[in-house]
C-alpha cells in the first residue's frame, strides 16, 4: 500500500529554518535527484563521489553567478529522516539568498515541498509511524517543559510500542478465532478463551488509561483558559501583575476600571495558563462597563478554570455560598480566594468564612502566591504530571481509541453470553482496524494529506 501512495519520483525542495533574517539558514531538498540537483550547483565537487554523512563547504553557483558560500549536509538513504537521497544546504540567512537558492534547485529540477511533505515521505517510507509523525509536529510547536517531554515521548515511539504490543496479541487471536470457523464442523477451539478473556480486560484497562490521559494532554499541549473574575474593585488586576511581577494592567482605588479583557501567559510547573483579566461583575448603566461584563460572563463559560477573586472586607459568608451555588450549577471548574486579608488580618478572616473551601492572599503584599498556583496546577490536574508515562494529546488519537474501547467492550460482552466465534471476530477485527488508524498500519491518501497539511513547510 505504501509504495502505491509514495510514488516519489520528483524531488522536493524547502527552508527548514524559520523564516526572517538569521545568521544561517538550512534549505533541504529529499528525493531520487538530490544528489544530481546540487551537484549542478556546486562545482567545487563531485557531491556523487563523496559518503554519506559528510559536510562540504563551497561556493553555489547558478547561471555562472556565485549566490553564496554554503556548507552542504549529505545524507544518503535510506539512512536520512525522510528514508530518501537528503541533502541539506546551510547558507547565510538572507531571505534573499535563501529564495535565489531554492529557485535554482527548481530550475535544475526540483519542486517546492508541501507543507509536513518531508515527514509524511518519513512515514511513507517506513522511517516513522503515524503517531512519531504527528509528535514532530507538537515537538516544533512544543512552549514548555512538559509539552516538549511529552512529545518527545511519544516521537520515541512509547506510545506506539504500547499499541503495537496490544494489537500482535489481538491478531493472533483473531487469526486463532478464523481458523476455528474453518473447522466449524469438528466443534474445535484454538483460541483459548480464558486467555483472550484476560487480554481485553487488560487491553481495556490500558485503553482507559490513555484516554483517560487525555485531559492531562490537551492541557499540557494546549494551556488552560484561566479567568480571573470578581466584582469591581476585588484586586483582579494587582493579582495579573503580582502573577506575572510586572505592571501589566492598570491598578486603581476607582471600581471598573478594567472595561475589556486583558490576556497574558503563565508558565506553572510546565502548564501554561491564559490569565484573563476580566472586568468587574456589576450591574452598570456605563455602556462600554456593559460590554466589558458581558465579554466576563463569555470569559467564564469558556474558561477551563475560574479564579473567583473578592474581597474579603466586602463579601459576606452568604454571599460566598450564594456564588458557589451558582458555579455549581453551571458545572464551572472554580477556585474561590479571597483577597486583601491584610486589612483584617488573616485570623481574623478565616474565621468570617469557616467551613468554605477559600485560599486566602494579599495580592498587594504578594502573600500566599505561590498557594495560589499549586491550586492552580491541582484544580487542572488529575495528580502529579509524569511525562514518562503515555499521556494522549492529539483529538485524532483519542477518538479511534474510543472506538477501540467499544470493541473491547463489545468482545467481552459477547463472550460473557457465549457469542459464536465469527461475531467475536467481527469485534476483534474491528478493534484492530482502529488501532491500525492511530498507528497508520490502516489509513488512506486523503487522511495523510489532511495530517501533514498542519505541519509547516520544510518539515
Amino acid at each position: 500500500m505504501l509504495g502505491k501512495l509514495t510514488g516519489f519520483d520528483d524531488t522536493i525542495v524547502a527552508v527548514a529554518t524559520a523564516p526572517g533574517l538569521g545568521a544561517i539558514a538550512v534549505i533541504r531538498l529529499s528525493g531520487s535527484q538530490a544528489f544530481p540537483i546540487c551537484n549542478a550547483l556546486f562545482p567545487g565537487k563531485d557531491l556523487l563521489q563523496q559518503a554519506s554523512h559528510t559536510l562540504h563547504f563551497g561556493s553555489l553557483v547558478h547561471n555562472g553567478h556565485v549566490i553564496d558560500e554554503v556548507v552542504v549536509s549529505l545524507y544518503k538513504g535510506p539512512r536520512s529522516y525522510t528514508g530518501e537521497d537528503v541533502i541539506e544546504i546551510s547558507c547565510h540567512g538572507s531571505p534573499y539568498i535563501q529564495q535565489q537558492i531554492i529557485e535554482a534547485t527548481i530550475a535544475a529540477g526540483a519542486r517546492l515541498a508541501k507543507p509536513g511533505e518531508f515527514t509524511q515521505r518519513a512515514f511513507l517510507n517506513g522511517k516513522l509511524d503515524l503517531t512519531q509523525a504527528e509528535s514532530v509536529a507538537d515537538l516544533i510547536a512544543s512552549n514548555s517543559a512538559a509539552s516538549h517531554q511529552t512529545a518527545m515521548q511519544q516521537m520515541r515511539g512509547g506510545f506506539s510500542k504500547e499499541l503495537h504490543a496490544l494489537r500482535e496479541q489481538l491478531i493472533t487471536f483473531s487469526a486463532l478465532i478464523e481458523l476455528e470457523l474453518d473447522f466449524s464442523q469438528e466443534d474445535v477451539e484454538f483460541a483459548d478463551r480464558t486467555r483472550l478473556y484476560e487480554l481485553v480486560t487488560n487491553a481495556a484497562t490500558t485503553i482507559r488509561h490513555l484516554i483517560d490521559s487525555f485531559r492531562m494532554g490537551n492541557v499540557i499541549k494546549n494551556g488552560v483558559n484561566t479567568a480571573i473574575v470578581g466584582k469591581p474593585n476585588a484586586g483582579k488586576s494587582t493579582l495579573l501583575n503580582t502573577l506575572l511581577n510586572e505592571n501589566r494592567a492598570i491598578v486603581s482605588d476607582i471600581a471598573g476600571t478594567t472595561r475589556d479583557t486583558i490576556e497574558e501567559v503563565l508558565n506553572i510547573d510546565g502548564i501554561l495558563f491564559r490569565l484573563i483579566d476580566t472586568a468587574g461583575i456589576r450591574d452598570s448603566v456605563d455602556t462600554i462597563e456593559t460590554i466589558g461584563v458581558q465579554k466576563t460572563m463569555e470569559k467564564i463559560r469558556e474558561a477551563g478554570v475560574v479564579v473567583y477573586l473578592f474581597d474579603v472586607n466586602e463579601l459576606s459568608a452568604d454571599d460566598i455560598r450564594q456564588q458557589i451555588q451558582s458555579f455549581e450549577a453551571d458545572n464551572i471548574n472554580f477556585l474561590l480566594v479571597g483577597n486583601k486579608t491584610d486589612v483584617t488580618g488573616e485570623a481574623a478572616t478565616r474565621a468570617k468564612f469557616d467551613g468554605f473551601p477559600i485560599l486566602f492572599i494579599s495580592a498587594k503584599n504578594h502573600e500566599h502566591i505561590q498557594d495560589l498556583k499549586d491550586k492552580l496546577v491541582q484544580k487542572v490536574m488529575a495528580g502529579d504530571i509524569n511525562t514518562e508515562d503515555t499521556i494522549i494529546t492529539n483529538a485524532r488519537h483519542h477518538s479511534a481509541l474510543q472506538e477501540v474501547q467499544q470493541s473491547l467492550i463489545d468482545v467481552k460482552n459477547g463472550m460473557d453470553n457465549s457469542l459464536p466465534g465469527d461475531l467475536l471476530a467481527l469485534d476483534i477485527r474491528r478493534a484492530l482496524h482502529y488501532l491500525g488508524e492511530i498507528t497508520g498500519e490502516v489509513t488512506n491518501e486523503d487522511r495523510l494529506d489532511y495530517i501533514f497539511s498542519k505541519f509547516c513547510i520544510g518539515k
